[in-house]
């Protein structure tokens, strides 16, 4: 039998929309989550959220209770340090694959989403600049790792993006609103494409890696204010 599609619509929509309000901490980590609420809150039936919910189990986002409901998953010093170094040693590998895959159409697409990276600049509100530069910023990752020509690498690193998603937005909540912050990010792009496009494994690899760990402290100071060790 085929799945209900106006039901699919709404947990698809329940879902989307939950997992953006726990990733930019509308709820706290171990928040129980009540379904009254819910319910009210996103207009939509227990069927539906249920089904969003599991997802959200499955992305790690959160935790089934047994007989009891659910929560937000928590948060910790270990788990962040773990899937960022995991994060950047599977994104140090997935770029030296595409460099020695990449064609010119790659390189294109590196260059053009670094360069609409670059211009995020002049913007209507803090709001408007935090989601525009993160749409780009994911972009410009995006184009680099799709040269890798790998569907399961890339499944992966989706994956582990889903479960880093949350601790990113505490950086990003932290820094770029910081025209200093910004500027930083704007030379280690330059010189992320300058390695990519003088076909430099090594060195991609390497400056990658340095550049998606650079969070991590700011990370690590923010949960430690917040009381999480």
């Amino acid at each position: 039998m085929e799945p209900d599609a106006p039901r699919q619509n709404l947990a698809i929509r329940a879902y989307r929309e939950l997992k953006h309000d726990i990733i930019r901490g509308r709820y706290a980590p171990e928040q129980k989550l009540l379904m009254s609420r819910l319910k009210e809150y996103y207009g939509a039936s227990t069927g539906p959220l249920r089904e969003a919910l599991s997802q959200l189990v499955a992305d790690r986002l959160v935790v089934a209770i047994s007989q009891r409901g659910y929560r937000v998953a928590p948060m910790s010093l270990a788990e962040l340090n773990d899937i960022y170094d995991a994060r950047a040693q599977l994104e140090g590998l997935i770029l030296r694959l595409a460099i020695e895959r990449g064609d010119d159409d790659w390189e294109a697409s590196v260059v053009a989403t670094a360069h609409r990276l670059a211009k995020v600049t002049d913007v209507s509100s803090p709001d408007d600049l935090l989601d525009d530069w993160d749409l780009r910023h994911k972009d410009f990752h995006t184009a680099i790792a799709s040269g890798c020509n790998s569907p399961h690498l890339l499944q992966m690193r989706d994956t582990l993006f889903n479960q880093v998603e949350r601790y990113r937005h505490l950086w990003l909540q932290e820094t770029v609103m910081s025209p200093q912050a910004l500027a930083q990010k704007r030379q280690e792009h330059a010189a992320l494409v300058e390695v990519i496009l003088a076909r430099d494994a090594d060195r991609a690899s390497a400056l990658m890696r340095d550049h998606l760990m650079t969070p991590v402290p700011i990370i690590t100071r923010v949960l430690q204010a917040r009381g999480i060790d």
